[in-house]
């Protein structure tokens, strides 16, 4: 079985590093294709990609953003299951060996999601109960739950390519909910299946888009919601309360200074 990832960069050469060495390192009977996307970084970016020789599957270049990277990447790939990884973030020692096995046991399932943990720069372990509480909510699937709430970390799923080729490719107006507004997609058709096992690392700090502005991300990902929830008023009203609830928190966290 073959396995690509896909990784949109851009300007991200202090991370982009331990991503790669998090990909290159994994082992198990699979093939992994690595293809990087890059937006014309003028960091260190493109050094490391020629370092890593045929390797790295790669291309430096303007995009119109980082779902246009992406899907510059899922068109060339050529694997039977597909990841996306951002250049900041990391996998889990054992991702790629557990995705293998469920998908070649399970023909069923066409797309998976696992338990992400949440790192600072230096790689450090934080914010635990975020992860607990996404955890909490993650098992069992619901498509309705998706709706209240995305609980989905984006570097924890994996996808089979016709299941991707059926969806059709992520948004490119959407700037930070083209991921929540593919697991919607992804969800009105199959069940995510849900994998008890830490599968990545999501990189938190603060110029990161996540971290830097989370007020309009959150918007965004309402607005997703309200797209796809005609059928499920409940679950996009807790998803208006569960948006005043992140906020609320995240700016408190940011005045504590943590």
């Amino acid at each position: 079985m073959k396995i690509s990832i896909v990784t949109p960069s851009y300007n991200q050469g202090c991370f982009l590093q331990r991503t790669l060495d998090s990909i290159l390192s994994q082992s198990g009977d699979f093939e992994v294709e690595v293809i990087v996307m890059d937006g014309g970084s003028t960091d260190e970016t493109v050094e490391i990609l020629q370092n890593h020789g045929n390797d790295v599957h790669w291309v430096s270049e303007p995009d119109q953003g980082q779902a246009d990277a992406l899907n510059k990447g899922l068109r060339v790939a050529t694997g039977e299951v597909i990841g996306w990884l951002n250049s900041d973030d990391v996998y889990e020692p054992g991702c790629l060996q557990t995705v293998c096995k469920i998908f070649r046991d399970e023909p069923e399932t066409q797309w998976l999601y696992g338990k992400v943990r949440i790192i600072d720069e230096y790689d450090r372990e934080f914010r635990r109960w975020i992860t607990w509480y996404k955890n909490f909510r993650m098992n069992p699937f619901r498509y309705s739950k998706l709706l209240s709430e995305n609980w989905i970390s984006q570097m924890g799923v994996f996808w089979r390519r016709e299941a991707g080729e059926e969806v059709g490719l992520p948004r490119v107006e959407l700037q930070h909910a083209m991921d929540y507004e593919y697991w919607l997609r992804l969800g009105a058709r199959w069940p995510g299946r849900f994998v008890d096992q830490y599968l990545a690392s999501f990189r938190w700090y603060t110029n990161s888009k996540t971290g830097g502005d989370f007020i309009t991300g959150t918007r965004e990902c309402l607005d997703v919601a309200i797209e796809y929830g005609a059928q499920f008023p409940l679950a996009v009203l807790c998803h208006r309360f569960n948006r005043a609830k992140i906020v609320g928190t995240y700016q408190l966290m940011r005045w504590l200074g943590k």
